[in-house]
């Protein structure tokens, strides 16, 4: 049985799964019956922090035009672009091999953005039924879901949750905070 969350809750991933090691990071949503004239075009990313919880490169920004991380075992990787959102269950996912990140990276940020969200008169306010999960690679047993239920009718970024170490283990904070300024606004607050 998933562990579910709301916001600004957090939980051992050891403790709701113990063992866990390999996981995919989730994300999806539907668009409500808004016509802007284009597609809605949400992007996963995920940012790797150091312990000055800044981004330790900028190739430790992953994302749809950099879909690996830098470390040889790759150990976050994108799988790729969904440039519509249309579809049941995850749009986007990003994979995570926990034991085999590496130790400068502290805490791994998964935000969503909107494309073009400015010049499209797009914002989160549109979108529904948004989601993060976190699902056991291995058993393909969802450990932990948060779904979003705010209201964001001005932002177009959202982090939507932290994985990060804590004494020796893997934790995950349900953040759900919203940014104007899209996907600019995350890069300026990590880099």
């Amino acid at each position: 049985m998933p562990v579910s969350l709301t916001k600004g809750q957090r939980v051992s991933l050891e403790k709701i799964s113990p063992g866990l090691s390999e996981v995919f990071v989730g994300l999806g949503w539907d668009v409500k019956a808004t016509d802007t004239g284009h597609d809605f075009d949400l992007d996963a990313s995920v940012f790797l922090l150091g312990a000055n919880e800044k981004l330790i490169s900028d190739n430790h920004f992953i994302f749809y035009n950099n879909l690996n991380s830098p470390d040889p075992a790759k150990s976050v990787q994108h799988t790729g672009d969904n440039l519509t959102g249309i579809g049941e269950g995850d749009d986007e996912v990003i994979k995570i091999n926990l034991k085999k990140v590496p130790d400068e990276v502290q805490k791994i940020v998964v935000a969503v953005t909107i494309y073009e969200a400015q010049l499209r008169y797009q914002n989160f306010g549109q979108v529904q039924n948004a989601f993060v999960r976190i699902v056991n690679a291995e058993t393909k047993q969802e450990a932990v879901r948060y779904d979003l239920v705010e209201d964001y009718s001005i932002e177009t970024a959202l982090i939507m949750a932290e994985i990060y170490r804590k004494d020796g283990e893997w934790r995950l904070n349900a953040v759900g905070a919203g940014y104007q300024g899209g996907l600019q606004a995350l890069l300026d607050r990590y880099s």
